[in-house]
């Protein structure tokens, strides 16, 4: 540690003294004022918007609980020159509400609709991981089955992606959610992910990290999410209710996960798998969470 010159340590004490009678006054940047007042207001709307979630959310018959999410705009996707299939940024306008599970699937609820539990990392509170997207939407076929899932008219079924990214950014305009920038993100992320740096090279029980703005746990990192949609680039104007390309070789997962860098991680990291892979321990662990129209559409 380097150790400052005497006189440069009084300069210091007299810069920082205060003398008697005067008064503190605060910091006279507006734009410093300004950052303040928006941190302040998204934290207060994010609180309101939680506790309307709240309010509407639901637990089915296997106690999974689900969120409603209401019908919004938010712009899709970044202009990050790195990730081209990111581009372009575009205004996605969500005409319905939907509900959203509150957690990644656990390996519980696998077992109690498949019989069976494929995960590599054994816990019954983990999210089941190794899946592929034929096998989710198989659960999801299974689910909607149940008689009590039935009679209450629930048809379950992946999210899009763009609900995805929708309820993974929680009403915040950054691809890194609350972080101010890039490297705010890779260090806020401890607080609610689990990624390369802290997953101690496994997956781990799900909420047990803290929630995005809008209440729902992992949305990044522990295993990676599978959407609805094919693999494709972006439109290039604004859309409404989209469902991705009409085709392709890949289907889209979302979110990170235990193996990644935070940067993987980020609420518009994009990425694709074949429908019929359970990726695993060695390559990318596909989980998932589930989407209801709310009236089972």
């Amino acid at each position: 540690m380097k150790c400052l010159p005497a006189l440069a340590i009084v300069g210091l004490l007299i810069a920082s003294a205060v003398l008697p009678g005067q008064q503190i006054s605060p910091n006279p940047n507006p734009a410093v004022k300004a950052a303040a007042q928006a941190d302040s207001d998204r934290a207060a709307a994010a609180k309101q918007a939680r506790a309307l979630l709240d309010k509407d959310a639901v637990v089915n018959s296997i106690g999974m609980k689900l969120k409603l999410l209401p019908a919004g705009e938010f712009t899709m996707g970044s202009p990050n020159v790195l990730f081209p299939d990111e581009q372009p940024p575009h205004q996605v306008t969500l005409s319905r509400p939907f509900y959203l599970g509150v957690y990644e699937v656990t390996q519980a609820e696998y077992q109690q609709v498949m019989g069976k539990n494929p995960s590599k990392f054994k816990g019954v509170t983990n999210p089941v991981d190794s899946v592929s997207w034929d096998e989710v939407v198989e659960f999801c076929r299974k689910l909607s089955a149940l008689p009590a899932e039935k009679a209450a008219g629930r048809v379950y079924r992946l999210p899009t992606e763009a609900e995805w990214e929708y309820a993974c950014r929680g009403g915040e305009t950054k691809n890194w959610n609350t972080a101010k920038n890039f490297q705010a993100f890779g260090k806020q992320l401890n607080d609610f992910a689990w990624y390369l740096s802290n997953s101690d090279n496994k997956t781990h029980p799900v909420g047990q990290k803290s929630p995005n703005p809008w209440g729902f746990y992992d949305m990044h990192g522990n295993v990676w999410e599978w959407c609805q949609d094919w693999y494709g680039n972006y439109p290039r104007g604004a859309v409404t209710d989209p469902q991705g390309v009409s085709s392709g070789k890949y289907r889209v997962f979302r979110g990170g996960c235990w193996n990644f860098p935070f940067g993987f991680c980020r609420s518009t990291y994009r990425n694709g798998g074949h429908p019929s892979r359970n990726y695993g321990i060695n390559g990318i662990n596909g989980g998932f969470r589930v989407a209801l129209g709310p009236s089972g559409e």
